[in-house]
């Protein structure tokens, strides 16, 4: 475990990095003592593995693979946790009018074209909820539900919330670069992206102050390399410098990762002037959006994170 000394301050950020869910995580807390520091980290990345085996789908006895192994056959019991969690799943594809979709289907023989082409015939509006027996019903055989668009978001979330309950006031959750932050560094000054990871200090916007936020990125590998250094494009929020063309990234600020995450692939997929608008419309999130010529447009709330 690394230990940042700060000037100035009674308190160190304590810093570990781990493999957790497929994906580089560092856990970062801010204390007077290592052992302590140490123990809260344990305590993290154990409820982050928990919710690891809560959402996979390649266990047979997760709860995920019973829901998806009785699509069109009957509504399975799901815990208070997994209800909410698909519930809020739902409500983000109304939202984004089924851009984000945590459905999808398996192709058997009366599902493929005879091209051999699979038929989407899944949509989350085929999932149903009861909230009364909180059961959950996937209406069409071959039907199944994934949370691979939230499970690190989601995971962040709850390893925040198990480090606040032991008392640790501030903290970074860096998950392959999606962060999520509580508190005020040991000098009292916010966190800021830069800060939270210092690998992305180059990067347009690393000031912006996202204590008590999480960020989470999208990017199109396909479009060059996002690690570059564009520019902002002056009057970048008008419709008439929006050109919608090939994004390389997208950067959601929202106050929970697993919003975050739901939302930067959604946002990727509407392009500039679509994702901008939609973001402008909700409150409490903001957008950096990245395009193929290393131009920078951000929405309106990126202005007071600044």
């Amino acid at each position: 475990m690394l230990a940042v000394k700060t000037f100035n301050s009674d308190q160190d950020v304590f810093r570990r990095s781990m493999r957790l869910m497929g994906s580089n995580f560092e856990i970062s807390v801010v204390g007077h003592d290592a052992v302590r520091a140490g123990q809260c980290i344990d305590i993290a990345s154990a409820e982050i593995t928990r919710v690891e085996k809560l959402l996979s789908a390649f266990n047979d006895d997760s709860p995920i693979n019973e829901i998806n192994r009785n699509a069109g056959i009957k509504p399975v019991k799901a815990s208070a946790e997994i209800f909410r969690l698909i519930e809020r799943s739902l409500s983000i594809s109304d939202l984004t009018q089924g851009t984000f979709d945590i459905s999808y289907n398996v192709p058997d023989a009366e599902t493929v074209h005879e091209d051999k082409q699979p038929v989407k015939l899944t949509s989350y509006k085929q999932v149903i909820l009861d909230p009364e027996k909180t059961t959950v019903f996937l209406k069409e055989k071959g039907m199944r539900i994934g949370f691979s668009a939230v499970s690190k978001g989601y995971a962040s979330d709850r390893a925040k919330y198990i480090l606040q309950m032991a008392g640790v006031s501030s903290g970074v959750i860096n998950a392959d670069g999606d962060l999520l932050t509580w508190g005020l560094k040991p000098d009292g000054l916010p966190w800021t992206i830069a800060s939270a990871d210092p690998e992305q200090e180059s990067q347009p916007y690393a000031r912006i102050n996202i204590s008590n936020m999480a960020v989470a990125k999208s990017g199109n590998l396909a479009a060059g390399d996002i690690a570059g250094q564009p520019q902002k494009v002056p009057g970048a929020d008008s419709k008439k410098d929006c050109p919608d063309g090939i994004l390389k990234s997208v950067s959601v600020v929202s106050p929970s990762a697993e919003l975050s995450d739901a939302m930067a692939t959604p946002v990727m997929q509407m392009g500039v002037n679509a994702g901008l608008c939609f973001i402008d419309r909700l409150q409490q999130l903001a957008c950096v959006i990245i395009d193929d010529h290393d131009h920078v447009y951000t929405s309106r709330e990126i202005d007071y994170l600044a």
